[in-house]
C-alpha cells in the first residue's frame, strides 16, 4: 500500500492516513461508536431509496402503454351518426324561434 489515491486526496500515504485517523480519533473521541452508527443508518437509507427509484423506473418501463386517442371513438346513435352533434334545427333557427 504505497500509495493510496482518493478521490480528494490523490497520492496519501500510510504515514499520513494513520496521522487523519489519529486526528479522527482524538476529534471524536468517544463519540466515534455514534458517528459510525449514524452514518451506517444513512448509508441503509440512501441504498432504500436508490431501490425505491429503480423499481419505480422498472415499474414505468414494463407498464403497458396507455390507449392512443385514435382508439377512442365518439358514441354513435343507431344510424352510425356521431351522438354528440345535436340532429335537430341549426343554432341560429333554434334561437330565433321563442321556446314553447
Amino acid at each position: 500500500m504505497n500509495a493510496l489515491t482518493l478521490g480528494l486526496l490523490p497520492n496519501i500515504g500510510t504515514w499520513e492516513m494513520l496521522l487523519i485517523l489519529a486526528i479522527g480519533l482524538l476529534l471524536f473521541g468517544r463519540r466515534l461508536p455514534e458517528v459510525g452508527r449514524s452514518l451506517g443508518k444513512g448509508i441503509v437509507e440512501f441504498k432504500k431509496g436508490l431501490k425505491g427509484i429503480e423499481e419505480d423506473i422498472e415499474h414505468q418501463t414494463t407498464a403497458p402503454p396507455a390507449k392512443s386517442s385514435e382508439s377512442i371513438r365518439p358514441p354513435l346513435t343507431s344510424g352510425g351518426e356521431d351522438a354528440r352533434v345535436s340532429q335537430g334545427q341549426p343554432i341560429e333557427q333554434a334561437a330565433a324561434k321563442p321556446a314553447e
